[in-house]
């Protein structure tokens, strides 16, 4: 009788297993069920919020449920990615990661997280290449690279050169620039792309390593001349400009982000669906015009390959704001 009663039990359990097994496959498999939130680590307007609007929409159209899209700045996007690092990982709390926000726990203290161990990969979604401006009537003659560390080698240190900030992406990218081409220069910082960029125009700072998209429009203009780009190929904007890594700083490869993460632990079905979607979103051509329009460059990337572009990211500069002792300002 005993042995009965265990196996009835035994019965019970599995069968009681099997429900939940069942229920939770099925809860994903009706994934999305209700609006989705995609937190927006900036303020409205810049190149992360339009392009996550842009992609946003497209998604609601192919998922069948609201995107909406919460602005949260602040700390670099800090404040954002530990809202989002304490949401249920069920794919309906969802953010745009931006390149400053990787960083962000080198430069302020308890942040309070790690992109690597407290958040789900889902897709690359954009690059901001970044390229480095002269003033023309301040360094006339200087169209290259080789020709601006020859110019910074004879002014020995004393040509000054801006960013959008102290510890901007920029800022970073220019320091290890320096230690690889055994040259020196002034940082000058600003707080903002674009007060940076008015005064490179106007001639308060000869240099800067600004976002592309934001400095396109004084290069076509001539106001501003290119003298090389941080991204490993060439820029399809503006083909005719070498990349650092061709004229002689071999290897050299910076370039801004911006991908979808979510919290840690989000369903891998709900992540594979996620990927698929984007992947196809961003191989639409009226997509990309308009990505380009809101100032960076439609790119792909899966979950996988971008966990790991973020690890090395991460590393890699990590090293030169230790060794350079940065700091946020």
């Amino acid at each position: 009788m005993q042995k009965h009663s265990h196996s009835i039990t035994r019965r019970i359990l599995l069968a009681s297993a099997t429900t939940l097994l069942a229920g939770s496959a099925l809860a994903q498999a009706a994934w999305p069920s209700k609006p989705i939130t995609l937190i927006v680590p900036f303020p409205p307007g810049g190149p992360t919020d339009v392009v996550s609007r842009i992609v946003g929409k497209e998604l609601s159209d192919r998922l069948g449920q609201p995107i909406i899209v919460e602005n949260k700045a602040g700390a670099s996007g800090a404040i954002a990615a530990t809202q989002v690092k304490r949401a249920a990982p069920d794919g309906y709390t969802l953010m745009t990661l931006a390149t400053p926000t990787l960083f962000a726990p080198l430069f302020y203290k308890n942040t309070g997280y790690e992109i690597s161990k407290d958040f789900t990969p889902i897709a690359m979604v954009y690059d901001l290449p970044i390229v480095m401006v002269v003033n023309a009537e301040k360094l006339p003659g200087v169209t290259t690279l080789p020709q601006l560390i020859e110019t910074a080698r004879a002014q020995k240190g004393a040509l000054n050169y801006t960013t959008s900030g102290a510890g901007s992406f920029g800022h970073m990218s220019m320091e290890l620039l320096k230690d690889l081409g055994k040259f020196d220069m002034q940082h000058v910082a600003y707080k903002g792309g674009v007060p940076a960029i008015t005064d490179t125009i106007g001639g308060q700072v000869p240099i800067m390593y600004a976002d592309l998209v934001a400095a396109l429009p004084h290069i076509k203009s001539g106001k501003l001349v290119a003298v090389a780009v941080g991204s490993p190929e060439r820029v399809k904007v503006i083909p005719e400009i070498k990349t650092i890594a061709e004229q002689g700083i071999e290897g050299f490869s910076a370039v801004s982000l911006g991908a979808f993460l979510g919290p840690k632990g989000m369903p891998p079905a709900v992540v594979e669906r996620l990927n698929k979607e984007i992947k196809e979103i961003l191989a639409q051509k009226s997509v990309q015009d308009r990505i380009l329009g809101a100032g960076a460059i439609a790119r792909f990337m899966p979950a996988a390959q971008l966990q790991q572009s973020l690890a090395t990211d991460y590393a890699k500069w990590s090293k030169v704001v230790r060794e350079k002792g940065m700091a946020a300002e």
